[in-house]
């Protein structure tokens, strides 16, 4: 079984996944430009930590790095 015979088979359990993952990271990223305060580090660090770190990125940034408005 090849590559590609692994994606078509597990399609179905891996496209809500990806579909998750683009939503979190979108979310986190449009969050991280709209505001200026954080708990921790600076809009760089925390942009690169969502887009970098998949699916646990966007969810550190929401626990830690997400000041209280």
């Amino acid at each position: 079984m090849n590559n590609f015979d692994f994606l078509k088979e597990n399609m179905p359990i891996f496209l809500p996944l990806i579909i998750l993952e683009l939503i979190l990271m979108l979310t986190a990223v449009r969050h991280v430009l709209t505001h200026k305060n954080y708990r921790f580090g600076n809009r760089a660090v925390w942009l690169v930590v969502v887009i970098v770190i998949q699916i646990i990125g966007p969810v550190i940034y929401f626990v830690f790095g997400k000041a209280d408005d």
